[in-house]
């Protein structure tokens, strides 16, 4: 075989859809682990991911939702110590708060993980905490 070597080149019509971000990550790594850490990831996620518009809202909704929660615990822990026996109610109260962020925090990941990190609203609360999540989305440019 005489001649000159052939080269080959590659071409892309279209980006990979679930091409890496600003991140590095892929879309759907990037939204589960906007909830990973609950509020605290929320924030780094708001950030790193603020080119990609459904990024920017798990993790606006992660800061929104755990961010409350973490508020609400804080303030009933205070309320429980300052009431003495009536502080049992606010325990039980912070108890399951905790039960409530726990399983929405597991679906919330499961949901992004099967929605391929597309925007989608938290299981359970998400009419609530949604309106919120996209103001704060959008005042991160």
């Amino acid at each position: 075989m005489t001649g000159a070597p052939s080269t080959y080149r590659m071409t892309f019509s279209q980006p990979p859809a679930n091409r890496p971000r600003s991140t590095g990550l892929d879309k759907k790594t990037s939204a589960i682990l906007s909830y990973a850490l609950g509020w605290l990831t929320g924030i780094v996620f708001l950030f790193l991911g603020k080119n990609d518009p459904d990024v920017k809202f798990h993790a606006s909704q992660s800061i929104v939702f755990f961010g409350a929660v973490s508020v609400l615990n804080i303030v009933l822990s205070v309320l429980g110590s300052l009431l003495g026996a009536l502080g049992i109610i606010f325990g039980l109260a912070g108890l399951v708060l905790g039960l409530l962020a726990l399983v929405v925090w597991i679906m919330a990941m499961i949901q992004a993980n099967r929605t391929g990190g597309v925007r989608s609203e938290l299981p359970l609360v998400g009419k609530f905490v949604a309106p919120y999540a996209d103001r704060l989305a959008a005042s991160v440019n």
